[in-house]
């Protein structure tokens, strides 16, 4: 692989990164919504799908025949999707609240606000090296070109 290969690996990975994290955003900025417009229920948390990029060249394809099947060469990373939570909503009782049911609770997002600090430190920490990744490979680049005009 290439430096420029690592570094088109890096940029998916910020890309996604960049996506998870304005899913946690969406999530702890809903965290109250009881009705989404055009729907009658609660917002859900949402989380991103993400997926490898294998590499595809005739190369790739013959070790994979050949050889061990978890043995892959990673070209990248994809988000794929956005995945609705199915854990249960948070019921709290509020008779006087406009969404109450005939039993007076109200249904609140699935969202756990710790879940999604944490969600929040990982993205962070993901993207930090990411970056860290980016730099070091900058730096061979350089070194080798500085290298090549001596």
């Amino acid at each position: 692989m290439s430096l420029y290969g690592a570094i088109n690996i890096n940029a998916q990975g910020l890309s996604v990164q960049r996506k998870r994290m304005q899913l946690v955003a969406s999530n702890i900025a809903n965290i109250s919504t009881t009705r989404v417009p055009g729907e009658d229920a609660p917002y859900r948390r949402r989380e991103l799908i993400v997926e490898a990029i294998p590499r595809s060249d005739f190369e790739a394809h013959l070790q994979r025949e050949m050889g061990d099947e978890h043995d892959e060469e990673i070209m990248g990373v994809r988000a794929t999707a956005i995945q609705l939570d199915d854990s249960p909503m948070r019921m709290q009782y509020e008779p006087a609240h406009p969404h109450a049911d005939e039993n007076g609770y109200v249904a609140y997002p699935n969202v756990n606000p710790a879940v999604e600090m944490v969600d929040m430190v990982g993205i962070q920490r993901s993207y930090e090296a990411n970056i860290s990744s980016i730099r070091a490979s900058r730096s061979m680049i350089d070194q080798t070109i500085e290298m090549l005009r001596t």
